[in-house]
């Protein structure tokens, strides 16, 4: 992937313009219908994510059988959970390098044969160590076939419209898997133990890899020529990244003035910061005739929508994460909810998906995803609002609306987020782009629970850190809908330009 090859197709063909934009009066004035999705292809991605997403929850409500069963510590738990969320926000940008230049489909499969035999790992493991590498695996196979699903989803759905009813079927399943997974940990454990959260995941991914040999195209094969990598590049990103990553996880824990928090934070930031500097050095060096390319190229960011659409991403996990934590442990300490009844209490939240998809869909088709972007955020922002009046003894009812409307408000911002993303960037760099958007996404995530958790603890009473943390959320997600309408002001202003 070469960076000025990005950077040309910026500036001769943006986003906006790369198709012929579709007249949705026209097209029911001439009876057109929209192009039909490519489903087994589709099928294919939603599993591989589906496997992604289930895992981030569903092991959750394992880790008390797991405890007695291993005989695990705090510290090997805390592993067993933070381990996979780690190494996937850790690897993302090397993945999504790795599906441009080697080809999006086998990456996908590479992801999907690391993330399987992670799993017989994980379920074969006869104490705390495997169990924890077996994790670790599971983060580096899904760090693998995240971005090469976006970069296959965009390549299989060429239509805009396609593509974005695509996206929120892909993003809808995710979206049920999440929120399943509590439910479905809960009934595993309880009917053949912890290991069969792992077991579960063997059919699923063995029916994606057929799907995806049957139905995907391989795709062109790497271009004779073609650019080196940037093997330092990478190493500062996986550095930076995992160390940053694993100090937000600790912090929730330890605490932020820990000196491993510090230290591992003070490590990623300082590598960040290094991986920026080579990486504008070697795209400069690539506009002069060098030979490698970078791992992230910055023209990536001169992509016009991107870097906000890519803040948005880390905001509203920041916000909605950060309180689904909050929730949980609501649910659970302050009103004794057991682990499946939690899970079931969540569910009008995060399963929204299943609403938020079709709306989507109706919607981009009119509007393009930004407006119900927009309209997400803000549906998000008066939701955590009403967290407010929440206390121990609030009767569940009364919370419906706050579940509903942050369920619904992140998922629609999610889904038409990843539209634009993958609308925003050419195919050659929809690897590193989606790669780039998830990781902001996990940030934002490991940033709201450490954060909120601080609060809860901090706080005089367990609801005074929830009430505080639901003002931080909301502020977040207004925050969003600020950025989400000047990208709808920008997008209009460039369409009334005369031509």
């Amino acid at each position: 992937m070469r960076a000025t090859h990005l950077a040309a197709r910026d500036e001769a063909a943006p986003a906006a313009h790369r198709e012929p934009a579709a007249n949705p009066a026209v097209e029911r004035a001439v009876g057109a219908r929209p192009p039909a999705l490519a489903m087994a292809p589709l099928l294919a991605l939603s599993l591989g994510y589906f496997l992604v997403m289930l895992d981030v929850t569903v092991v959750n409500v394992a880790i008390p059988d797991i405890r007695t069963s291993l005989g695990a510590g705090t510290s090997a738990l805390q592993w067993i959970i933070d381990g996979y969320s780690t190494l996937f926000a850790g690897l993302l940008l090397l993945g999504g390098a790795l599906a441009d230049r080697v080809g999006h489909r086998r990456t996908f499969l590479a992801g999907l044969a690391v993330f399987t035999g992670a799993s017989l790992a994980c379920a074969l493991a006869g104490s705390p160590g495997p169990l924890i590498v077996g994790r670790l695996a599971q983060g580096a196979g899904a760090a693998l076939l995240v971005p090469a699903s976006l970069g296959l989803l965009q390549a299989t759905h060429p239509d805009r419209a396609a593509r974005a009813r695509a996206v929120a079927v892909w993003g809808a399943v995710a979206s049920v898997a999440f929120g399943a997974g509590p439910v479905v940990g809960g009934l595993l454990v309880a009917g053949s133990g912890w290991r069969a959260v792992f077991w579960l995941n063997l059919p699923v991914a063995t029916l994606a890899v057929a799907l995806t040999l049957r139905h995907l195209p391989p795709g062109a094969p790497p271009r004779r020529g073609a650019p080196k990598g940037d093997p330092f590049g990478q190493l500062l990103g996986v550095v930076g990244l995992v160390a940053l990553a694993g100090g937000l996880n600790e912090a929730g824990a330890r605490g932020w003035t820990s000196p491993l928090v510090l230290t591992a934070c003070g490590l990623g930031v300082a590598a960040l910061t290094t991986f920026a500097a080579v990486e504008y050095a070697i795209e400069a060096r690539g506009r002069a005739g060098g030979r490698r390319a970078p791992l992230l190229p910055p023209s990536l960011f001169r992509i016009p929508r991107f870097a906000p659409t890519a803040a948005i991403g880390l905001l509203i996990s920041l916000g909605y994460y950060g309180m689904l934590f909050l929730t949980t442990l609501y649910f659970q300490q302050e009103r004794g909810y057991g682990a499946l009844a939690t899970g079931l209490a969540l569910l009008p939240s995060v399963c929204m998906g299943l609403v938020a998809a079709p709306l989507f869909s109706r919607l981009a088709a009119r509007t393009g995803p930004y407006p119900p972007m927009a309209a997400g955020l803000a549906l998000g922002t008066v939701g955590f609002l009403g967290w407010l009046p929440a206390g121990p003894h609030t009767p569940y009812p009364v919370l419906l609306f706050a579940l509903v409307a942050t369920g619904l408000g992140q998922t629609l911002t999610a889904i038409a987020a990843t539209a634009a993303i993958i609308d925003a960037t050419p195919a050659t760099g929809a690897g590193v782009a989606s790669a780039v958007f998830n990781v902001s996404r996990q940030v934002g995530s490991a940033v709201g629970v450490a954060l909120f958790g601080t609060l809860a603890t901090t706080a005089s009473s367990f609801t005074d850190g929830l009430r505080l943390s639901a003002g931080l959320a909301a502020t977040a997600f207004a925050a969003g809908t600020l950025l989400a309408l000047a990208l709808v002001r920008q997008r209009d202003a460039r369409t009334e330009l005369p031509s």
